[in-house]
């Protein structure tokens, strides 16, 4: 990696982090003013959008724009676009969402504190974290055929099981007759959550599309982190702990079908 490559990709990330900052001042600005904390979940898509424009601009393609950066921004806009209206149609009709509210309630400190130390900071640092392929990658000068194929691969996979996914269990939740049922057909027999392996998914492939210069390499922190936010820290292990208790038959459904990767259900 060249010194010039090595300034270029710092000034990058510095402004992204610039960015990020700003966007989740903005986000939580009016969470406050809407004494909403769901709010955070439809600006994660659009946060990442937003540092993928300013990259751009920031390695001064921005009149050019040619193949590679065109070709991570169109990743990016396209997986972080749907994320946002689906979740913003979701919970528009919604109160807040009770993860939510059990952080506000368990913390209990002035909301603007809750929202500021246990939700805007830890999701800028993660936005920020997960975000380094597409900062760093908008500074490559190309991107090899099979590589950019590879990726684009991935990506697709991942968008398929996050939307398929959320699809089918947003009909599931919509038919009366599923009230205080469990989800367990479609994607969701082959997985607990395709949502969450789609979404990884699309972050290997975006990725692999930045790995074409040693400082893209480097950047693997990106899907690793958000491999482990939806795996261990943000994503199933609290979305598992409601529902173990509001869903009858989880632990039989958590026995028979794997927890992440796509895998035939087990027998009984």
């Amino acid at each position: 990696m060249s010194p010039n490559d090595t300034s270029h990709a710092v000034l990058t990330l510095t402004i992204g982090l610039v960015t990020v900052v700003i966007f989740m001042g903005v986000t939580m600005w009016l969470a406050i003013r809407m004494h909403k904390l769901t709010v955070v979940d439809t600006a994660w898509g659009l946060g990442f959008i937003a540092v993928a424009v300013v990259s751009l601009f920031v390695t001064g393609y921005g009149d050019g724009m040619p193949g590679p950066q065109a070709f991570l921004l169109f990743l990016v806009v396209i997986w972080g676009a749907r994320l946002a209206i689906h979740l913003q149609v979701r919970n528009s009709r919604l109160p807040e969402d009770p993860r939510y509210q059990q952080l506000a309630d368990s913390d209990g400190g002035a909301f603007t504190q809750v929202a500021l130390r246990r939700v805007f900071v830890p999701q800028g640092i993660a936005m920020w974290l997960v975000a380094t392929p597409v900062m760093v990658g908008m500074n490559n000068e190309g991107t090899g055929t099979l590589q950019a194929w590879l990726g684009l691969l991935v990506w697709a996979i991942g968008m398929f099981f996050e939307t398929v996914g959320d699809l089918q269990l947003s009909r599931f939740k919509k038919d009366p007759d599923n009230q205080g049922k469990l989800m367990d057909h479609g994607l969701w027999k082959y997985t607990r959550h395709p949502n969450y392996f789609g979404d990884a998914c699309v972050w290997w492939g975006i990725w692999i599309v930045a790995a074409s210069s040693w400082a893209g390499v480097a950047t693997i922190i990106g899907p690793i982190a958000m491999t482990i936010f939806l795996t261990k820290v943000t994503g199933a292990t609290l979305n598992e702990k409601g529902m173990r208790s509001s869903k009858p038959g989880y632990d039989d459904y958590v026995r028979r079908t794997s927890g992440f990767i796509p895998m035939p259900p087990k027998r009984a």
